[in-house]
């Protein structure tokens, strides 16, 4: 057997690559993982919890207004950018060294160097200058925001990762894409204060989420102040005498702004990690191809996370992490469960949904029931806010099993997470039926819509 220096070696820092790497040493194997950034990867450093901070700072505006209807007198309010980037920056730096902390205390080595593969066992880390050798590799370099070289004016844009530590807030802001993380921006920027544009090439913000709650959302966005202008894209940014950004659009609209954030997707780190000397096999996107254990196609070989361009959600990647360890460690083979994956978009008000939208529930089921509730939740009564808010389940008429959860409303992504264990579950519309409601609340509208909105059969509303 050959002798090698680790059992793992696992190149990328972040949620998948840590959580790997700790899991391995706790099993008493020889590990090592490098990181060439920060540890904790795209969601703790650039991602994921620096935008939910934003997303609460963007809400007080909406708190102090809706204080006055329960008689609070709130002071008038002043908000300082650089107070919350600063603090955000010390949580930041909190939590990168828990992540490195806890490699280390199951006994796993840690390099702060980009990692390059030389064989199918040999990684030379480059800020050492050394080369080590493995019995199993794990790729967990993750993603980042794609570019856009073919607008002129490129290099006058930002991406989420500038965003998050801009010296300035800007009074005035142009959004690219439809996203999540487009539509989340928008709305952090609008809740600061900030004069924000939404721009995207489709027909409506969020594709692949259900109908009802995209266009709710963006007519709830627009009464709040946030311009969104679909389907157009940017065709040139140039910089003016003053500083500021014109930006023309495909529709022939100019836009004056003082920054221009490109939100129009993510590819996969895989460049120049010496991947095509070894022969490990990338898709068109760039992306590694793997098996449905994450394995590639060297036996020895993994990987998981946004670099694979399957789920891109951090619990994903740490969900393929720990099927990883039972397929590779305890010879238990376990693919990753990628289906009826519960998700939520931080906008205002949040999106929490599982399971089929109405209409990918049309193509696969001839027979189905939709159950749908909007109204004003109870905590926007004595505030005076008009914003409504959208319930639905998508319900399969032959089987009666709840295929979809939608809501759309104030914390509606905590709501989200708890609706993914029952449709995991397969439960039905009469399990819904018989759990006894929680009142006063607006979840209980999910245990309380006895009859169907509508039913749609073979395609056709009836």
């Amino acid at each position: 057997m050959a002798a090698y220096d680790y059992d793992l070696f696992v190149i990328g820092g972040g949620s998948g690559g840590v959580r790997a790497a700790r899991v391995a040493a706790s099993l008493g194997k020889r590990v090592a993982i490098a990181e060439e950034y920060r540890f904790g990867g795209t969601c703790v450093i650039r991602g994921c919890v620096p935008k939910k901070l934003y997303v609460y700072a963007s809400q007080f505006p909406e708190h102090f207004a809706d204080a006055a209807g329960y008689g609070w007198t709130v002071p008038e309010a002043s908000f300082d950018w650089r107070t919350l980037v600063a603090n955000k920056d010390k949580e930041i730096a909190r939590l990168e060294a828990i992540y490195k902390k806890n490699v280390e205390g199951a006994g796993g080595d840690t390099f702060h160097s980009r990692a390059v593969l030389v064989d199918p066992h040999s990684v030379y880390l480059v800020a050492e200058d050394r080369t080590v050798s493995a019995d199993q590799i794990l790729i967990a370099t993750g993603g980042r925001p794609a570019s856009h070289p073919a607008l002129s004016g490129h290099e006058y844009c930002i991406f989420s990762n500038e965003a998050f530590d801009l010296k300035e807030l800007p009074k005035a802001i142009m959004i690219e894409g439809g996203g999540y993380i487009a539509v989340e921006f928008a709305n952090i920027f609008h809740g600061l204060g900030v004069d924000t544009t939404l721009v995207y090439r489709g027909q409506e913000i969020l594709s692949r989420f259900d109908m009802d709650l995209r266009r709710s959302l963006h007519e709830t966005m627009e009464k709040k102040g946030i311009k969104i202008l679909c389907p157009a894209v940017s065709e040139r940014v140039r910089k003016t005498p003053e500083g500021r950004l014109d930006v023309l659009l495909s529709s022939g609209q100019t836009l004056t702004v003082d920054q221009v954030m490109l939100a129009i997707g993510r590819i996969p780190n895989t460049e120049n990690m010496g991947l095509e000397g070894v022969g490990i096999e990338l898709s068109k996107t760039g992306a590694i191809v793997v098996d449905r254990y994450s394995r590639t196609n060297l036996d020895n070989i993994w990987a998981i996370g946004d670099v694979t361009h399957r789920v891109q959600l951090t619990p994903v990647a740490i969900h393929e992490a720990m099927c990883f360890i039972e397929t590779a460690f305890k010879d238990n083979p376990t693919a990753p469960d990628h289906d009826t994956i519960p998700t939520a978009v931080f906008s205002q008000p949040e999106i929490g949904t599982v399971g089929l939208s109405e209409d990918d529930a049309i193509k696969r089921f001839p027979d189905v029931e939709i159950y749908r509730a909007s109204f004003r939740p109870m905590r926007h009564t004595l505030s005076g806010r008009e914003e409504k808010m959208l319930m639905k389940l998508v319900v399969d008429g032959a089987s009666r099993k709840v295929i979809g959860a939608h809501i759309l409303g104030p914390d509606a992504g905590e709501m989200a997470q708890l609706l993914g264990i029952p449709l995991k579950a397969g439960l039905t519309k009469d399990d819904f039926d018989r759990t006894m409601a929680v009142h006063p609340t607006a979840a209980e509208e999910l245990v309380t819509m006895y009859k169907p909105t509508y039913r749609v059969k073979n395609g056709e509303r009836v």
